[in-house]
């Protein structure tokens, strides 16, 4: 993947012409892809620089499913270093870029509450989770973003999940979690990342 990210950002560097903008995209892509993999092995530092080049990429060309996947990105690590400030920022931004998708909109929307139930701010959390709500009918009638395919209506579930396991309600976070779960694709129901979705099962289960 690295070798890859530096072949396509060498490219872009000396790219002219009216596709340039083109080939940004596929770099910002490319980049962020890499700091979703460093990300995956708890490099973090090197992660979030990529991850801030991919974000400077996106707002060059004004992409901006490509920036909100960056700074979602960001909030993930954010909640792999148990830092509920960060969640809540980074979500947050990921949430507002002008041109998000609104699959992106919600999952970031809901994992900003998570961060701000996580603060004991109950009222801007719901506030977040309201948002969510909001824009469910205006996702499910669109395809996802071709650049962050996997945010289907079942995958959001696991994001509710997250969102009302922060609010303390159990048996909804429960539901949402074992449904999210069971609705992903089989390559994806053993990967790294969804190991904090079965461990968030187990607490909502628990504590149900």
């Amino acid at each position: 993947t690295m070798v890859q990210m530096k072949q396509v950002t060498r490219m872009l560097r000396g790219a002219r012409g009216p596709h340039r903008d083109r080939l940004a995209e596929v770099a910002s892509e490319w980049v962020q892809f890499s700091g979703w993999m460093l990300a995956q092995v708890r490099k973090d530092n090197e992660a979030v620089r990529l991850l801030n080049d991919a974000l400077e990429l996106a707002d060059e060309i004004g992409n901006g499913t490509l920036a909100a996947q960056a700074l979602n990105f960001k909030g993930y690590i954010a909640r792999q270093q148990k830092r509920p400030q960060g969640i809540a920022r980074w979500f947050a931004a990921a949430a507002d870029p002008p041109g998000a998708h609104p699959a992106q909109r919600i999952g970031d929307y809901l994992q900003a509450a998570a961060g701000m139930a996580a603060l004991g701010d109950i009222d801007a959390a719901l506030g977040m989770a309201e948002k969510a709500e909001k824009l469910t009918d205006k996702a499910a009638a669109l395809p996802p973003p071709d650049t962050a395919y996997w945010l289907t209506p079942a995958f959001n579930r696991l994001n509710k999940g997250l969102c009302t396991l922060a609010l303390g309600r159990y048996s909804e976070a429960a539901d949402h979690l074992r449904s999210g779960l069971a609705g992903l694709p089989e390559e994806f129901r053993n990967s790294p990342w969804s190991w904090e979705h079965k461990e968030a099962l187990r607490r909502a289960i628990e504590a149900a």
